[in-house]
């Protein structure tokens, strides 16, 4: 099994939900070369990361360190971003300045482009005339490949065929995607659409924000954001057996609870988007590409996901 690893990127000037704090940016910069060192092929963030003030700090953040490599480092991994289809952002020139923005953020190092969400909810004709604007972009001599995150089966494939129709594809579909992701079934076709088409799979949040690596048996209080607390509470309990099946695959394989759950995610051939922030965690991950779970474990840790009713919540803005 060819395995692959993206970076995320969400918490790195994130105060309400990670607790972020510019004293952390050494870290963050250890974090970012020791996942190139490690052979993360992607790092993904977005125009809309950063709260308050800090809005845009990802993307600066990673901009400053992609600085401080060598070319043929950069060459190594592939860099994503995410812009979001706000409601002011409209027409087919929508895109122009926030696409322009994230470049001169990321020091003109930019891969791929994705559009944030799905418009369906909202304006259903704002998507189109964005993904025709990055097209635009393309023809206009602007290097990168299209992406898109938090859409459905069904949007999926008039999407590919909007795209065919200017030439162009669809690299890659980013969801959430874990063993608490909502809506697993939706998901899965959306994966066989990607197969049929050629189209990467990326799996945001594969650790269910840290949930999943929480050893079932210490209730110790970590120093989480209010919002974070919140949700450990929550799934604290339906979550229990699951967790202690991680831990159980853990200790036999003496891996971390962490590697198992990206492993459930590499055995469906998805790429994780596991987000980071210490230098540690990158080399405790990096661990998955030297062991498979068996059929026999992702089967158990298949059927027990699948008895959680009360599942973590979905993208609102989410298409059919």
């Amino acid at each position: 099994m060819i395995k692959k690893l993206g970076l995320g990127t969400w918490s790195w000037g994130n105060k309400l939900f990670w607790n972020y704090s510019t004293s952390s940016n050494n870290d963050l910069f250890e974090t970012f070369k020791e996942a190139l060192k490690r052979g993360y092929c992607l790092i993904d963030t977005a125009d809309s990361y950063g709260t308050g003030r800090l809005n845009g700090q990802s993307e600066i953040l990673l901009g400053e360190f992609l600085s401080q490599i060598s070319k043929y480092q950069k060459n190594k991994i592939q860099i994503a971003t995410k812009l979001a289809p706000y409601p002011w952002r409209i027409g087919r020139r929508g895109f122009d300045r926030p696409y322009s923005n994230s470049l001169e953020r990321l020091n003109r190092n930019l891969d791929v482009v994705q559009l944030h969400w799905s418009t369906e909810r909202y304006n259903p004709y704002q998507e189109i005339q964005l993904l025709n604007n990055l097209c635009d972009l393309n023809e206009k001599g602007f290097k990168f490949k299209i992406g898109l995150s938090n859409v459905g089966p069904k949007k999926l494939l008039e999407l590919i065929d909007l795209l065919s129709k200017r030439n162009r594809k669809i690299y890659s579909v980013q969801v959430q995607f874990s063993l608490l992701a909502p809506d697993l079934e939706k998901q899965k076709k959306i994966k066989e659409i990607c197969n049929k088409y050629n189209i990467a799979f990326l799996a945001y949040s594969p650790l269910s924000f840290g949930l999943l690596c929480k050893n079932p048996y210490e209730n110790q209080v970590v120093n989480k954001s209010f919002l974070r607390n919140a949700i450990f509470n929550i799934y604290e309990k339906s979550t229990f057996e699951l967790r202690l099946a991680l831990l159980e695959i853990a200790n036999k394989r003496s891996v971390s609870q962490a590697q198992v759950a990206i492993n459930w995610c590499c055995f469906q051939g998805a790429i994780p988007i596991v987000g980071l922030r210490k230098k540690e965690q990158v080399i405790d991950i990096a661990g998955v590409f030297n062991w498979d779970l068996s059929p026999n474990e992702f089967s158990h840790l298949n059927d027990l996901s699948l008895k959680i009713n009360k599942r973590l919540p979905s993208n609102p803005f989410n298409s059919k």
